[in-house]
This record gives C-alpha cells, structure tokens and sequence, in this order.
C-alpha cells in the first residue's frame, strides 16, 4: 500500500471549488461524465461511470472532503482527503490518498494529475 500527497492550484475561489467536487450537474461540466454525489455523510457517490465509487465521509462546506475509495476486498479503507484553502490564484487543494494498492498506484496518481484535478484546472483556466 502507498500514500500519495499533493498540491494543486486552481484558479478560482474555494466555493466554486467545493461546488465542482460536490455537485453532480457541476461535476458533468468539468469532466464530461455522469455523476452520482452527495455531500451527506455515508452516502455512496459513483464517478467516471463507475471508474471510481466509495463512500462519503464527511465534509466541510467549501473547506473540506473526506471519502472512502473502494478498491475491491483491500484490507485497509483507502481514504481521500482534500481541503481546500484560500490561494493569491485561487484556491490550493490539498490532495492526500491513503492505502492505495500497490498494483493501481501509477495508474491512480496518473488519474489525479491528468483526469481529475488537470481537468478541473483546464475548465478554470478557460
């Protein structure tokens, strides 16, 4: 299992930031694809088509995600971690993805990087 950290700037306030992540209607425009979320605790969310669902842990209006990442019958709760801070650019999220399988490690940070917070950044930037 491996742990992987990051900071990515994106240029617009944490509000928006936070509705991005949250909302599904917001969620489609940014990535191109269905959605399933909701910012109650406990509840299932589905993104990418199923590519990635887990469950919600806990959030903080504009400030804070917390989400369990299923990754088939792996022993340790893969855990995401994103807070969001007020940045001079816009906002800074910080990333942190615990117990993440070994096997789907670069194919996960690859993810975050390209598909996940590159097109959310790409959708500020235009």
């Amino acid at each position: 299992m491996k742990d992987y950290k990051k900071y990515f700037i994106i240029p617009a306030p944490p509000e928006d930031v936070y509705r991005a992540l949250t909302l599904p209607a917001t969620i489609h425009l940014w990535s191109g694809e269905e959605a399933e979320m909701s910012t109650e605790a406990g509840s299932e969310f589905s993104l990418w088509d199923g590519g990635i669902v887990g469950k919600n842990i806990e959030f903080v209006e504009n400030k804070k995600i917390v989400q369990h990442w299923y990754f088939g019958d792996q022993q340790e709760d893969s855990i995401v971690t994103i807070l969001l801070h007020t940045h001079p650019s816009g906002t800074s999220a910080e990333l942190r993805h615990t117990n993440i399988p070994d096997e789907t490690y670069d194919d996960i940070v690859e993810g975050w990087n390209e598909t996940y917070f590159g097109s959310l950044i790409e959708f500020y930037e235009e």
